[in-house]
């Protein structure tokens, strides 16, 4: 009888575990309940639209479900179909804080997907593609489940600085549909810095045709081994900004583009001169690091109101294509002694009744986000911005740890988290990786045990932190595959962070769930590190 009683234990837990490996979906859902069978797409299944204004998000799926598993299938938007076989999206009343939740439900004759708003149907279906064959070209069957799931934060971002290497548009498409797959919603676009100014303004031609290319490119990591000799540069014409913010808008990223201001600002300075501090000494777009002591990379802004002409017309035209409510404008890394050496500058502050230099970074930021209002939009910096005084309306972006992020959200100002001990992506992925990165290394365990909500925080302030964002600087990483890379999987473990609540993560389950991840991302293309 004992015998007996340990062989059903026995198939039970092998069953149970056998379900449970039939639901391998990250970030992991809120709630999962598995039922026996499978709901088996064919060529007469059909996706059918009871919620309006949802033919985007069926098309993508669509495409989709034809890319890797040869089915075109019927889109029906009149809603009556009576397909035997079917995939429904829909609108369902949840009641949750943030865009993005959904309810779904797999039956044998049916997949059903009630979201929020379509953002929300757009997220379950990310969990449809989770649930389908990891590899191209096998039978496509979805196990039967009941997913009530949404977002733990409103914000989880992903940066890409297109500055130190430039990447094409097709590939910054590419770069938001795996945003997009990891449930991720922000896009920060890092186009601006010393060493490429990578966007068009046809009020200043020269930002393009002078700070866009550089005459060289550090070799090996810093200080390295010189510069090569080869001309390095490209920028997106407005055009193209306006494609790749409607690709974005289509997977449901919002995407906040970032014009560096008062520092890392060599190209626009080598385009222009005359919004330096020394604009007599010679100017050239950086190759690498920038030298804070010498003249030719003083690559900080002159706080004049020639400048502050200069970037309410930059952000005129910025402001007319990216519909973010926010405007990135930098405020790290402000080298201050070309204010400390400018008669100008020490004029303006005595004027103006500044006790420092830091007082006059909060005097520049002030104006711009001023401006910034006027037009009805807000402003971000990373968490120098804190400096001589925080911008009355600005949120705060605090990559130096996460002190920056706490004092900025005790003065009820909003914050992302994006500290480099678990944010950095640049960082190597390992010790001893093989592939040069910046700094330490950011395991990926560092990343999953992450949590963006610091404890010191009681509820009154808690709800300031609006989520974190992982950081991909390119100083390292001049290819695509490089990218891809030091991304992935780390990517992964930070969609947990932001989306999963804090008491139902588990790094050894994650690990588990993982591997499927990777066989998608094989399935994908992505270089993934191994």
């Amino acid at each position: 009888m004992m015998t007996v009683r340990i062989l059903l234990v026995s198939l039970l837990l092998s069953t149970n575990i056998a379900a449970q490996n039939r639901i391998q979906i990250s970030p992991k859902p809120v709630s999962v309940k598995e039922n026996p069978g499978e709901f088996k797409l064919s060529s007469e299944t059909e996706i059918v639209l009871w919620g309006g204004s949802l033919k985007q998000e069926a098309v993508y799926l669509r495409d989709y479900l034809n890319q890797y598993f040869q089915l075109n299938l019927k889109i029906d938007s009149s809603g009556k179909s009576k397909a035997s076989s079917r995939i429904v999206l829909n609108y369902d009343r949840l009641d949750h804080p943030f865009p993005g939740a959904y309810n779904m439900t797999v039956k044998s004759d049916e997949v059903y997907i009630g979201g929020d708003n379509p953002s929300g149907v757009f997220y379950g279906i990310q969990s449809i593609i989770q649930l389908l064959p990891s590899k191209a070209g096998e039978i496509p069957v979805i196990p039967n489940c009941e997913i009530q799931d949404s977002p733990r934060f409103a914000y989880r971002g992903v940066h890409l600085d297109v500055s130190r290497h430039f990447f094409p548009v097709e590939y910054i498409k590419r770069y938001l549909d795996y945003i997009a797959y990891h449930k991720m919603n922000v896009f920060h676009w890092h186009l601006t810095d010393d060493q490429g100014w990578r966007i068009e303004i046809k009020k200043y031609p020269l930002l393009t045709e002078v700070g866009a290319w550089r005459d060289g490119t550090l070799i090996g990591k810093h200080p390295g081994k010189g510069y090569d000799t080869i001309r390095y540069g490209g920028f997106y014409t407005q055009e193209q900004i306006k494609e790749v913010v409607a690709y974005a808008t289509s997977r449901h990223v919002e995407v906040i583009p970032e014009i560096e201001m008062p520092g890392h600002s060599m190209a626009a300075i080598a385009a222009y001169p005359f919004l330096s501090t020394t604009p007599d000494k010679p100017k050239k777009v950086a190759k690498g690091w920038v030298n804070y002591g010498d003249y030719e990379y003083n690559n900080v802004l002159n706080p004049s109101d020639t400048t502050f002409k200069f970037l309410e017309d930059v952000l005129t035209e910025v402001m007319e294509l990216f519909p973010s409510q926010y405007i990135h404008i930098g405020g790290d890394e402000c080298s201050k002694r070309w204010w400390k050496e400018s008669t100008f500058c020490q004029k303006l502050k005595k004027e103006k009744g500044l006790k420092d230099e830091k007082a006059l970074q909060s005097y520049f930021i002030q104006r711009v986000e001023k401006f910034v209002n006027s037009r009805g939009k807000s402003i971000i910096g990373w968490n120098e911005i804190l400096q001589g005084g925080l911008a009355p309306n600005a949120t705060v972006m605090s990559w130096m740890g996460t002190s920056g992020g706490i004092t900025a959200a005790k003065k009820k100002h909003y914050v992302v988290m994006t500290p480099g001990s678990a944010c950095y992506f640049d960082h190597p992925q390992r010790a001893n990786d093989d592939s040069t990165g910046l700094g330490k290394p950011v395991l990926i365990d560092s990343v999953y045990a992450y949590n963006p909500m610091p404890k010191v925080l009681t509820p009154e302030f808690q709800k300031y932190i609006l989520g974190a964002q992982a950081n991909v600087w390119t100083e390292y990483i001049g290819n695509t595959s490089k990218l891809e890379y030091m991304l992935f999987p780390r990517l992964a473990a930070l969609s947990e962070v932001v989306w999963t609540p804090q008491k139902d993560r588990s790094f050894s389950e994650f690990k588990k769930r993982l591997v499927k991840q990777k066989e998608r991302y094989e399935m994908w293309g992505i270089n993934y590190s191994k």
